[in-house]
């Protein structure tokens, strides 16, 4: 499925959606993820329904519908001092959880021991909450991508794709797999992602041609100019069709500091993209802007045919 061409574009066309992650893990990321929407400086965000601001979040995405704000799948917890856990109340999460009743740190203890039903009904409540709080979700990602089976090759893909076209959210899945490098993944790697997003499009979802993003930690010696550099370079490196990058940006607050092993990367990422040099290489690449609304609208209108 050719998705630049669904969405009315021609197949040489460079698309690009840049997603906040990690809306609602704190008031000092909501404020400044607020802040970035209402810039116009990222395309969208997702909302991680099970922490502690996710409420904030949700109440004020409610009342700014014309904002793309999806819901960030989430279902482990990797910081040592602030944990989250299941929000559903209506069925057993005993197999999502550790003793103390959080999701695990690490996606490999997820994938290892989450029972699938347990997961789907975790996923459902994720979204039926953002609906009770009056949010219209404009897709679905997944937090720390433990539903993609990186850790074991044990996913829950399946599911998620059987929510997803429940609730008409296209999501975070990329067709063609890139390595570091830039070129594209081994094939028997590459095959399976290819086999998983026509398994996403049989189901009524959309999915993305490339999943793109920047190392998550703070790297020895990096600086915000060095970061700049490596985003700009991989803006360059953008391939035909439909594109996401993801980033996690925030404000540096004492609220930030008190649990987040790499405050400072996220204030970076805050700054990245109202950086003019950032915006000039958007434009001079001739790269276009588009939001994950514009995937919902399609999917929604596919399934009406």
């Amino acid at each position: 499925m050719n998705v630049a061409k669904l969405l009315g574009y021609g197949e040489q066309d460079r698309l690009l959606i840049i997603n906040a992650d990690d809306f609602g893990v704190c008031h000092t990321t909501n404020i400044g993820i607020q802040k970035l929407l209402e810039g116009g400086v990222v395309s969208s965000a997702t909302l991680m329904m099970p922490c502690g601001w996710a409420r904030e979040a949700a109440l004020w995405s409610a009342r700014h519908p014309q904002f793309d704000v999806g819901v960030h799948l989430t279902l482990t917890s990797e910081w040592d001092h602030y944990k989250w856990g299941p929000v559903c109340r209506t069925h057993p999460t005993d197999t999502l959880v550790t003793e103390e009743g959080y999701f695990p740190k690490d996606t490999k203890t997820f994938e290892t021991q989450a029972d699938p039903e347990q997961v789907r009904e975790e996923l459902v409540a994720q979204i039926e909450m953002a609906l009770r709080l009056g949010m219209k979700p404009s897709h679905a990602d997944n937090h720390m991508g433990s539903l993609y089976g990186l850790a074991t090759g044990r996913d829950f893909l399946d599911i998620v794709f059987d929510v997803c076209a429940q609730y008409g959210l296209p999501f975070r899945l990329p067709r063609y797999l890139l390595q570091e490098n830039g070129q594209v993944a081994p094939p028997e790697m590459a095959d399976l992602a290819r086999k998983r997003a026509d398994e996403a499009n049989a189901k009524g979802v959309l999915v993305l041609d490339y999943l793109l993003g920047l190392p998550f930690g703070m790297a020895e010696g990096e600086t915000y100019s060095s970061l700049k550099s490596d985003m700009q370079a991989l803006l360059r490196s953008l391939r035909p069709g439909v594109s996401e990058i993801i980033i996690h940006p925030s404000p540096v607050t004492d609220e930030l500091r008190a649990f987040h092993g790499q405050p400072d990367k996220r204030g970076m990422e805050m700054d990245l993209f109202r950086d003019p040099e950032v915006q000039e290489t958007i434009r001079e690449e001739g790269i276009i802007l588009i939001r994950w609304k514009d995937l919902q609208n399609v999917q929604r209108g596919l399934r009406n045919l």
